[in-house]
């Protein structure tokens, strides 16, 4: 037997490939069983799409949130997000922003003149990741050299590698004590704007906010205000809110501020990343088997 896939409305070459190599049909939209979709993201795109013959649906991010807005994602057909499948690249990015930091790269970077030695010793931190889906559980690997003691935040059980684990419920709990909150959770309406000035508070002087999830999970207000009161040590941002992030906005002008245009996932990983989700899920969905990446339409992730 061999599934009927559509990959659309943009044909790509990678994603085509990805659903042969698992020995799927690659069919015209009217014939398929199941959509590969790549497009514009546009939540009307993918919802005309549709028809009853569509039993999966699989979508080319890990965030999922602009479909689950508009009440794209359902039950039946089922769909899949990349989730997990760019773990390791953007959990990369979230440590080298961690050492940036630690050894005070923003700030040499911008320097004209030869000044202090304001580094400090990354290896013995004490990291709190708020959201310790793939790209956590890919930090924790990464940080086991650096001797680093981990709280992780997690509805999903025990945490390999973490001395601590907490339920999101309870995430305020891991940031008093914490030398960087590194933000790898799904933007959700639950996890919207779950960093303020509440939570800033908590954190210690010298302490890093490092987000590689969404910006909106933020307060972009009061992280400035944060920042340039000396409540918290610094920020490292890969997404921002708004993104992309105007010229002249504060965040710019702040000098314990390291900002990267969204790009923890480089265009190499992230087309291989999404290929091997594509054809394990066809693998999957051709054996019966359940998928990876699903998303649960009440959740939103």
């Amino acid at each position: 037997m061999t599934v009927a896939v559509h990959v659309g409305p943009e044909p790509v070459p990678v994603l085509i490939d990805a659903v042969r190599q698992a020995g799927g049909r690659v069919v015209p939209l009217a014939e398929a069983e199941a959509i590969v979709y790549y497009g514009s993201d546009d939540p009307a795109e993918v919802r005309s799409m549709l028809h009853e013959g569509i039993r999966w649906v699989q979508l080319p991010h890990a965030g999922v949130e602009r479909w689950a807005d508009a009440g794209v994602i359902t039950e039946h057909p089922v769909f899949t997000a990349a989730t997990g499948s760019y773990g390791p690249a953007v959990a990369e990015h979230a440590l080298a922003l961690m050492l940036a930091a630690a050894r005070g790269l923003h700030r040499a970077a911008r320097a004209t003149t030869w000044g202090p030695n304001t580094s400090r010793v990354f290896a013995g931190s004490t990291v709190a990741i708020v959201g310790c889906g793939g790209i956590g559980r890919a930090l924790i690997r990464m940080l086991e050299p650096f001797g680093c003691t981990v709280v992780a935040v997690s509805d999903s059980g025990d945490v390999p590698g973490a001395a601590k684990v907490l339920p999101r419920a309870r995430y305020r709990e891991a940031l008093p004590g914490a030398d960087y909150v590194v933000v790898s959770a799904p933007a959700t309406p639950g996890t919207r704007g779950m960093f303020g000035t509440r939570e800033f508070e908590l954190m210690g002087t010298d302490a890093w906010l490092v987000n590689v999830a969404r910006g909106g999970l933020v307060v972009t207000g009061d992280l400035v205000a944060a920042l340039r009161a000396g409540d918290i040590g610094g920020a490292a941002l890969d997404v921002t809110d708004p993104e992309p992030l105007p010229a002249g906005h504060p965040l710019w002008e702040l000098d314990n501020v390291l900002i990267t245009p969204h790009s923890a996932n480089p265009r190499p990983a992230y087309w291989r990343g999404l290929a091997e989700r594509v054809t394990a899920n066809v693998h999957r969905f051709r054996d019966g088997l359940p998928l990876e990446g699903v998303v649960t339409p009440a959740r939103g992730f």
